[in-house]
Parts: C-alpha cells; structure tokens; sequence
C-alpha cells in the first residue's frame, strides 16, 4: 500500500471519479444518496480503496445494534472541536457505504464511521483505527444476523490484540465480552435497558447475577468491569470524579448515554468533556429522528425503532396518553423479513394511547397488539391514520424502511 505521504494511486484515483459519477447519476435517477452504488462500483475498480482513503485519517468506528447512527453523529460534533471530520452521516454503514464517505473528503483529519455490526472486524482490519465504540449488542434483523453470541464471538476474534483505544458500554455482558480481548479499554456505564439477550454468561453458558446494576457469573466469575466513565443522571461522570451537565437537544435516556460513550471517545483524542458536550447540543435530529414535522396541520414527531430494544427506549420517550400513536412495520430486506420480534416488545405501555396501525406488514402488527389488549384502528395509510387521530401532536413509531416510507411522504 502506499506510503503517508503519497497522494492515492492512479488506479484508486479513477475508482474513486467512477464511484462519484455513478452516485450522481443514482441521485439524478431518483434512486436515493447514490452512496451504496457508487462505494460498490469504486471498490470493484479498486478492492482496497478504503484501506488507502483511510490511511491518513485518524479513524473511529462506531457499532452496535440501537444507538450507531446517533452516536456517530455525537462523536462527530465533539470532534470538530479538534480538526475537520468526515462522516456518514446518512448511515449507510457497510463497506461500500463507507467508502463512498471517505472518498468525499480530501482534508479530514479525522473519519468518524458507523458500521453495520456484522462488518466490524473487517472494517477494523481495513481502516486501522485509532479508537472503537461499542455500545451494546441485542437482537435485530433475526432473519439475517447472526445470533447476538456470534456477534460478540465476532467481534472478540475481529478486534483481539488491536491498536485501537476500544472505548465499551461497562452493563452489556456481551459488549464486555467483546472487547476483553483488547488490550486497551475505557469502560463506560452507560446503562443497558434492554437485557434480555443476556441472561447467560457469554463466557461459559451460566446464568448471569444481575443484583442492582451490577452483572456477574456466578458459575465462571466473569463480571462487570470497573468503569472510569459514567453517566449519572444529567451528568457525565470523567475519569477524575468531576461532572459535566449533558445538555441534548435529543431526547431520552438512551441519548444521554450516547452522549457518554462520545464524551469519552473525544477525550482520546484529547477534546474535554465540557467542550464535547457543548457542541453536541448542536444536534437538533439524526437523519429525520426525532424532528417534528408539520404535516395535514398536524405535528408529527418521527421516531425510528427497529428492534426489541430500540422500542423499548422509545416508548420511554413518547409525551404521556392520551397522545396519538401511529406504528409502522414493513419487513423488507433491510429491516429483516422475520417479523417474530414484535412478540419481544411490550406493547401493554401503550395503554392509553389511542393508536393507528399502517405499513406492510400491518396485521401481524395488529395481532400483537390484540394479545396485548391494545386499542387500536388499522389504517390503509399514514394519511387515513392522521386524518382518524385525535388533536394534538402525534408520536410516529416506525422500523427502518417504514421510517424512509414516511420520510418521503412528509416531504423530509
């Protein structure tokens, strides 16, 4: 591979201008960011394009199951403190997305990039990291992941004995698990509200001990490790013991702990707690979640959940009954096409709300919420469920192909 200091080969120069032109074309097209597209047809002309746009970034990946997107947009923030920073910031977090973001930068000091959890450790080997966030590992797109064991096997195996600062959420016993085989971990508590994919001890197979917020295995003493960042309420607690008030624009707990895991991510790279924190209150939503969009007179709060997990932490987030729910499930390839994990989710804390029930797979979602004993209308559309609720703001529940769905009616 070429040197620090060398501009990027020929080759690798022409993949990069054929990558663009045909993510401009996709754009023109009508057929989305173009970025999928256009990283594919690079990295054919040129199979190791992200390890030479990579080598003279200071890079941070960022994987986990609930909580990337955001993340990565956090520590993005907080980082711009110290240089320029290139992102994708779109999402699109599998190779060919990642390249096409890299190849749209030129003067970045540092690439801050999502990756699809079953794409890390190669990632990893690609881009050589200075610093990795992993933030909690819980069930998705059962279908096509592996099951959340793997996963961290994965991961463990990908990321053993690197060089990369492994900065790791302390209450996932599968996320420790993961970055034990690091040699350098920050740990954070950063809280894990859904823990139903760890009961048992990744490590042996026994029964997680779970007294307070404390985790063990009782049967082969993996624990809990010691964290040296936390969040505490409205703070972030540093390694010295001094707190710094986390100011979101984002709401929910989940944010606050997003925040967290950032906070300690840029003090790697030498940004104080005080100054990421302030800069990450310039994040008003994460590729459409969380805006308030105006939309048939009504105001509508989009929120992505795509998974058991990811629900749960929304529901927390939702303003108190008698506010208007719409939920919207599709199970295309990009969700997962099994849609068994509505029976993980807790349906019984929407009681009260009225709610409407739209996208493709709409009746599976009714059902569940019968069992549940849910009031609730189905709906041919986001525009009939408008229409059908209740005044007031309407809280907007979707998974991940519903939410671009709606993001393309509401015009955002």
């Amino acid at each position: 591979m070429a040197g620090n200091s060398d501009p990027l080969t020929p080759r690798a120069k022409l993949a990069v201008t054929a990558g663009k032109a045909v993510a401009a074309a996709s754009r023109a097209a009508g057929r989305g960011s173009g970025s999928v597209i256009g990283g594919r047809v690079a990295l054919k002309l040129d199979p190791d394009l992200l390890a030479r746009l990579a080598q003279n970034l200071d890079v941070i990946l960022v994987s986990a199951t609930n909580g990337k997107t955001t993340t990565t947009r956090l520590i993005a923030e907080a980082l711009r403190a110290a240089g320029p920073v290139v992102s994708n910031a779109l999402g699109a977090n599998m190779p060919a997305g990642i390249t096409s973001a890299l190849a749209g930068s030129s003067d970045a000091k540092f690439g801050v990039i999502e990756v699809d959890e079953k794409y890390l450790a190669g990632v990893a080997r690609d881009t050589d990291p200075k610093c990795i966030a992993l933030l909690n590992l819980s069930r998705d797109q059962l279908d096509r992941a592996a099951e959340t064991r793997m996963l961290a096997e994965n991961w463990r195996e990908g990321l053993a004995g690197t060089k990369a600062v492994v900065v790791a959420n302390a209450d996932d016993p599968l996320v420790v698990w993961a970055a034990s085989s690091s040699p350098n971990v920050i740990w954070v508590a950063a809280g894990q509200m859904w823990k139903d994919d760890a009961w048992s001890c990744p490590s042996c197979g026994g029964v997680m001990q779970r007294p307070g917020d404390d985790w063990f295995c009782g049967e082969c003493g993996f624990r809990r490790p010691t964290p040296s960042w936390a969040l505490s309420g409205d703070h972030v607690l540093d390694p010295h013991g001094s707190a710094w008030p986390i100011h979101l624009q984002l709401p929910g707990r989940a944010n606050k702990a997003n925040a967290t895991s950032s906070a300690a991510v840029a003090a790697v790279f030498g940004v104080p707690p005080q100054v990421a924190l302030e800069r990450m209150y310039q994040v008003q939503a994460v590729a459409g979640r969380y805006d308030v969009v105006q939309f048939m007179q009504r105001d509508l709060r989009l929120l992505l959940a795509k998974n058991p997990a990811g629900w749960l932490e929304t529901f927390s987030l939702i303003d108190p009954p008698p506010t208007p729910v719409i939920l919207s499930v599709n199970a295309r390839s990009a969700d997962g096409t099994d849609t068994s994990w509505l029976w993980d989710v807790d349906y019984t804390r929407l009681t009260g709300h009225p709610i409407f029930v739209i996208g493709d797979r709409k009746l599976d979602l009714a059902v569940r919420l019968e069992v549940a004993n849910q009031h609730f209308q189905v709906c041919d559309n986001l525009d009939q469920a408008v229409q059908t609720a209740p005044p007031g703001r309407i809280e907007v529940i979707a998974n991940y192909t519903a939410f671009q769905d709606l993001r393309r009616r509401v015009g955002n």
